[in-house]
């Protein structure tokens, strides 16, 4: 019976090992999974279907090193330029403008820390209505914009900010005093984005806790760290909307 065990531990660990590795499509080195050049002959390897994480060989956290990760993108950048690809086959070329091209990707969302963690959400499966492409198409077809649900806390706010912005672009001169009380109301939304950030630093801390000790997707505890982001996202997203359109009458 412990053969038998131990028989059945040893295929499925080398199934897998068999998954975190790849074999060189020139030299058939084998190598871990994840390099984008094969470390014996230094060919460019067939793109495979990754996260923006694990393409930079991260684990999916939310707090990331900055300068790291730049230096990684221009390390990358340099070894896939398509002058060393002139004389490479087709097949080299195209996967080297592909692997580019992703690498681009990942780069623009990770280095930006509300990107990520937009990013992040979705690969938990989490959709945010600012995110959705089934919502945007929706509002273009029907010419409307796209609703968010206003905060509780914001309402009457949201309601005397309408009607001041209303008021300024109906008129047909701008009243000083109503151009005042939005400025005032802008600086007090900026103040609550700050706050917003802060907030979603302690969260970031959190994920990546969780994450540290292997905490499972459908804990508790991480799912509330999960919908606390979401929350916070949205709300920043909302009060992002009311900031540029007081931008945009008081500019008119």
């Amino acid at each position: 019976m412990k053969l038998f065990m131990a028989t059945e531990t040893h295929i499925a660990s080398a199934a897998k090992n068999a998954e975190d590795t790849l074999q060189c499509w020139s030299c058939d080195t084998l190598f871990p999974a994840g390099s984008h050049f094969c470390p014996h002959c230094s060919k460019v390897q067939k793109p495979v279907a990754a996260d923006y994480f694990s393409f930079f060989g991260l684990p999916r956290k939310l707090n990331l090193d900055g300068s790291t990760l730049e230096k990684e993108f221009y390390r990358l950048s340099r070894k896939l330029h398509p002058d060393l690809f002139v004389r490479a086959t087709p097949q080299e070329q195209e996967w080297s403008l592909e692997t580019s091209s992703r690498l681009n990707d990942a780069y623009r969302t990770l280095k930006d820390s509300i990107a990520r963690t937009q990013y992040l959400l979705s690969l938990e499966g989490v959709q945010l209505e600012e995110q959705s492409k089934a919502a945007t198409d929706r509002a273009r077809q029907t010419g409307e914009e796209k609703k968010q649900v206003v905060p509780p806390d914001l309402l009457e706010e949201v309601f005397e900010l309408n009607m001041q912005l209303q008021e300024l672009r109906m008129s047909a001169e701008k009243d000083p005093e109503v151009i005042a009380q939005l400025e005032t109301a802008k600086k007090n939304f900026e103040t609550r984005l700050q706050g917003l950030h802060f907030e979603l630093k302690k969260l970031w801390d959190a994920w990546d806790q969780a994450i540290n000790r292997g905490v499972p997707s459908d804990d508790p505890e991480r799912l509330q760290v999960r919908n606390q982001m979401v929350d916070l996202l949205n709300r920043r997203s909302y009060i992002r909307n009311l900031v540029r359109d007081v931008n945009e009458a008081l500019q008119n």
